[in-house]
């Protein structure tokens, strides 16, 4: 357990001095091997990880649902998901806001991240707020929400990645998420109300649509609709597996692009070297976290976490509420797939253990996980949006986040008493 411990110290340590992530788990593990076992059988380890990660059947779901997510981002559909929202919630008070959250939601079905979720959209969401006379608080606090929803609407590679690491059914991920996900929208739309309520003036009506207007709004997502269903009912139906479905998903992206971009050698060259480069960076995170994993899985530590797990036997939940608070506090240095990748191999034992079902779990981890992106001090969302936005203050983003947090709770709150909720579509799933 010592072991383990001074591992975890010592790679945080690293990761604060700007020792990327990837980089900080793979050397901490690489260590710790070599004083357990020996140097040479450190090297072995990492050459076979590498080698089986990188040609990991499962694993080729990561680049296609990347790809996927890449050519119908490119092709401009984030802006038609906006205009789609605004035309049905523009005219009431907070409306652009509320029409942020669902394009988020729609976005975030194909995207499946939450900084490019939150960055692309406040490209198209800030300036007609600032339009409108929104406060600029309401405004970059709905995006940063908003853009949260990019982890938990299927197809989300944070699930995929959970799955894989907990041998849990993608498919059964994917159905989980999207109940968690409607009532995350529903969550920040009341939070958005409460907002205007207290001060009407941080978000005034916008322009009132009529019907022919929003039905030609409607009209322009069509292609990304079908798209979104054909996966996660081809899932849901048992027609293809999840991999299946990120290829079939990646060539309709594919389709997509083409049908309304033409088709442009300079476009798909980008698109692919994009995918490429997040790829690679997902990969590189997953190699270094698999080598400190199996580090930490010869320590003590595993044992020894179930061992104190049976204490709590009769009340367990302060043992998953202990876990939520240990993921918001690492939110403040890590982003969301560093802190799945390092910590649920450490936990997931100790879950099952006590009993719970662990489709739930990966979704409980996921909700808490986005609370960490826009939670004070260091939100990752928050700070992507200060990047797109400089000229907000990270004070007045931080201050607009406040009531989708509590939103946040109050949904965290629900999933974990009531988790009928998570798991009710999962039982469709073949």
């Amino acid at each position: 357990m010592t072991e383990a411990l001074i591992a975890f110290a010592a790679m945080l340590a690293l990761a604060l001095v700007r020792l990327p992530i990837a980089y900080a788990m793979g050397l901490t593990g690489f260590v710790g091997f070599s004083y357990m076992v020996n140097t040479h059988a450190a090297f072995s380890m990492i050459g076979a990880v590498t080698y089986e990660t990188g040609l990991s059947y499962a694993l080729s779901i990561v680049p296609l649902f990347i790809l996927m997510g890449n050519l119908v981002t490119r092709a401009g559909l984030s802006e038609e998901l906006y205009t789609a929202s605004y035309a049905f919630l523009g005219h009431r008070k907070g409306g652009l806001a509320m029409a942020t959250i669902v394009a988020c939601a729609g976005f975030s079905a194909i995207c499946g991240s939450s900084i490019a979720t939150a960055a692309t959209m406040a490209k198209v969401a800030i300036p007609p707020m600032r339009r409108f006379g929104y406060s600029d608080a309401l405004a970059s606090g709905s995006v940063a929400a908003g853009g949260t929803l990019g982890i938990l609407i299927p197809p989300s590679v944070i699930l995929v990645i959970y799955g894989i690491l907990t041998q849990q059914n993608i498919g059964k991920l994917f159905m989980a998420g999207i109940l968690p996900g409607i009532i995350a929208v529903f969550c920040y739309l009341a939070a958005i109300q409460f907002t205007v309520r207290l001060n009407p003036k941080s978000g005034p009506p916008g322009d009132l649509m009529s019907w022919p207007e929003r039905l030609i709004a409607l009209r322009n997502v069509w292609g990304v609709l079908a798209l979104f269903v054909l996966v996660l009912g081809g899932i849901y139906g048992g027609v293809f597996t999840s991999t299946e479905a990120a290829g079939i998903g990646a060539f309709g992206g594919f389709l997509f692009a083409v049908a309304r971009k033409g088709w442009s050698w300079p476009f798909f060259r980008q698109v692919l070297v994009e995918s490429a480069a997040t790829t690679g960076m997902i990969f590189t995170v997953l190699i270094g976290a698999l080598i400190f994993a199996n580090f930490i899985n010869m320590t003590t530590m595993p044992t020894e976490l179930i061992e104190f797990a049976d204490q709590f036997k009769d009340n367990p939940m302060l043992v998953i509420a202990a876990i939520c608070v240990i993921y918001v506090l690492l939110g403040c240095v890590l982003e969301s797939m560093s802190m799945i990748l390092l910590t649920v191999p450490v936990f997931y034992p100790m879950v099952q253990h006590l009993g719970f079902d662990l489709i739930w779990f990966g979704i409980v981890v996921v909700v808490v996980t986005e609370i960490s992106l826009i939670t004070p001090p260091v939100g990752l969302n928050v700070f992507v949006l200060r990047s797109v936005l400089p000229d907000i203050p990270t004070g007045t983003i931080f201050r607009g986040v406040m009531p989708f947090v509590a939103a946040d709770v109050v949904r965290l709150s629900i999933l974990v008493l009531f988790p009928a909720i998570t798991l009710y579509l999962t039982q469709f799933v073949r």
